[in-house]
Parts: C-alpha cells; structure tokens; sequence
C-alpha cells in the first residue's frame, strides 16, 4: 500500500511504498522549537521508499553538527521529514494524507517536556531515549 503526504500548501509532495514503522512522540527542546508543538510526532521509513512527487525544489534542509536534520516546505514551512547523511530516515506523521494504520508507540524525552505538557498515563514514555536505542 502506498501513501502520500503533503505540505501545508500543496506545493511539495511525497509517496512512500512501504509501511513506516517505529511511530514516536518526541518531547525534547529542539522538537518543540523545530515543529512549533508539544512534541513532534514522527515514523521511520524503509531506506529507497521513499520518493518526491512534486516540488522538491522548493526544499529547504536544516542539518544539526551530526549531519541529521530535517526537510521543510520554503513556501509554508511545514516539516515534512527527517534525514541522516542526506537521505530520508522518516516522515513526520501531521503531513500524511492516509491512515498510515500505525500508532505511536512511545513517547521520548518527556523528561525534557513542556511544564504545560501533560503526558498520559499508561501510555509507554521514557525520560530521555530508550534502553534499546539504536
């Protein structure tokens, strides 16, 4: 099954030919800062599935010291993914125009959350990255 996903405005899309998968909830400054929001909400994808379908030209990358970083719209803005050593690694959730059939499965950094946040309970968080971060 296929997805698609999109900017704010249209103007950039994307198509992924495989599932995404490790769904997470990331709670961090630099998270908050990057997406304007509480967290950023955030799936892995498999390496060569994914692909520009229309204005990719009007990217504009952001990359940390580390050489991760992320891809936004120049035109409205909205982050559409993120990348390592210039490729795609993931896609940020908020962008997709499908039911990607997945949910978040944690939630990280929350040790760093907003004081205004409030996290759930029962819903699976770590302080800072999990035990069996890879």
């Amino acid at each position: 099954m296929a997805l698609t996903g999109e900017c704010f405005c249209g103007a950039v899309k994307y198509r992924i030919e495989s599932q995404p998968y490790a769904a997470r909830s990331c709670h961090c400054s630099r998270c908050r800062k990057a997406f304007s929001a509480q967290a950023s909400s955030y799936a892995q994808v498999v390496p060569g599935s994914f692909s520009w379908t229309r204005g990719e030209e009007l990217l504009t990358t952001f990359l940390d010291e580390n050489g991760a970083g992320k891809r936004f719209c120049s035109v409205c803005g909205s982050t559409l993914c993120g990348v390592v050593d210039g490729e795609v690694h993931g896609i940020t959730l908020g962008c997709l125009n499908e039911d990607p059939g997945i949910e978040i499965e944690m939630h990280i950094f929350v040790g760093s959350k907003a004081p205004w946040e409030v996290i759930p309970d029962g819903v699976v968080a770590y302080e800072t990255i999990p035990p069996d971060w890879t």
